[in-house]
């Protein structure tokens, strides 16, 4: 791969495994340099040590809960400090918890809104004005295909995936004209731990790795072309 995002910043919100990790490390091959976060300070030192291992490119990581607005605004100082003012925001963190209505817990559900809707909006506030500075800049949200089919037991899942879809919209109509492009990536079901989670038997799905590839191709295209909403689906899923 040619270095085209050299002397660019990225951030990767929940990059220390899975389809995060997977789009730090094609980030880093293009030649950015990626900042990555994710809750456990384990889990991100393990990630950062992996992905430096693999590339010549800058990879920093910090303990943040996108959730958590101060912890946000933290993580955008200290990738300022580190890196420079970030113009790639990619937002990955998710949470799910899947429960009926009836079962579901008021902690799950606010956990879930809080990681997988507010998160994103915290981050976008902190990217805007450091976008504006850059003279543009790009969002991409790593939605679901659960944001436009529900399902039983993903009310609340659903809830902040089909609210993601139209947050993407609307801030895509919102900045454009401010040379701020956002996109949104609909995948399916991806082989990593996520939710119920089990990797064996999982070679149907869809693979970290083609959603990296997928946001690869979205920073490729010409700055007048804007692909908004992507939807990724395995070819052959079992019958």
């Amino acid at each position: 791969m040619d270095r085209f995002l050299e002397n660019t910043t990225a951030i990767v919100t929940g990059g220390t495994r899975g389809i995060g990790y997977a789009i730090a490390a094609a980030l880093l091959e293009a030649g950015a340099s990626v900042a990555i976060c994710g809750r456990s300070a384990q889990s991100t030192e393990q990630a950062v040590t992996q992905l430096s291992s693999q590339s010549k490119s800058k990879v920093v990581g910090a303990v943040a809960d996108v959730g958590k607005p101060d912890q946000v605004s933290t993580l955008f100082q200290t990738v300022d400090r580190e890196l420079g003012s970030p113009g790639i925001l990619v937002n990955n963190a998710g949470a799910g918890h899947f429960a009926s209505v009836a079962e579901l817990t008021i902690e799950a559900w606010t956990t879930t809104i809080e990681t997988n809707l507010s998160g994103v909006f915290y981050c976008c506030h902190e990217a805007l004005p450091r976008f504006k500075k850059l003279g543009g800049g790009y969002v991409i949200n790593i939605g679901s295909l659960a944001g436009r089919n529900a399902f039983a037991g993903g009310a609340a899942y659903n809830a902040s995936k089909f609210g993601l879809n139209g947050f993407s919209e609307a801030m895509m109509l919102d900045h454009r004209n401010d040379n701020v492009r956002v996109s949104c990536i609909m995948p399916g079901s991806v082989a990593t731990e996520f939710g119920s989670g089990a990797l064996s038997g999982a070679d149907w799905k869809i693979a970290p790795q083609d959603i990296a590839d997928i946001v690869i191709s979205l920073l490729r295209m010409p700055a007048r072309t804007l692909i908004s909403r992507v939807e990724v689906r395995p070819s052959r899923p079992p019958k």
